[in-house]
């Protein structure tokens, strides 16, 4: 359990942070970055869920305790160090309920023949601002685990995660308007004079 009764520290002050297996780590190194990324992405996921109802609140409040783990895994690199503790990690089943989770909801919906705009309802639009802050924390990643340690079931996890969110946007949009609303279409070109 964590126990914070202090918030500051002030063991930041000239720069560095502490890494879940306590080495320090300047605060513009590419992990934290990338952490700071996925806690990023939850946060547009939790404003997500001003809009959102019924399952899909219930799904992302799922995600966020998932973004968390995610934050955890990504803060304490495997390094191949007994650290006397067992952190942390991403597993397979947390990307497996998403898959599951995707695949609901995108029974529901029409095949797309065009590119969609982030837009609709303010649920879809939120929606569709966490995906793309999802996929710059996916960036991240796949970044950092070009250097350094990073899981593979957590690059697999945020990659689903983006998908999911997108599916989610078009399926909040569906439900929009009483069931008669839907994806916003872009239309090439239609813009030109």
């Amino acid at each position: 359990m964590v126990v914070l009764n202090r918030i500051y520290t002030r063991t930041g002050d000239q720069g560095d942070t502490s890494l879940g297996d306590g080495t320090r780590a300047s605060k513009d190194a590419l992990r934290v970055e990338t952490y700071g990324n996925v806690d990023e992405a939850n946060s547009c996921i939790g404003l997500a869920r001003l809009y959102a109802q019924g399952a899909v609140d219930e799904m992302l409040a799922r995600i966020q305790s998932d973004m968390f783990d995610l934050g955890a895994d990504l803060c304490t690199p495997d390094r191949g160090v007994d650290l006397g503790y067992e952190p942390l990690r991403i597993i397979q089943s947390q990307t497996d309920r998403l898959e599951a989770e995707i695949d609901r909801m995108n029974a529901d919906l029409q095949p797309l023949r065009s590119f969609i705009l982030p837009a609709g309802s303010p649920a879809a639009a939120h929606l569709h601002l966490a995906r793309t802050v999802t996929r710059r924390a996916e960036r991240s990643m796949v970044s950092l685990a070009r250097v350094e340690p990073v899981s593979v079931e957590a690059l697999k996890y945020i990659n689903r995660l983006s998908d999911f969110l997108f599916v989610a946007a078009r399926f909040v949009n569906l439900e929009s308007n009483g069931g008669k609303g839907g994806d916003v279409l872009w239309v090439p070109g239609s813009t030109r004079n």
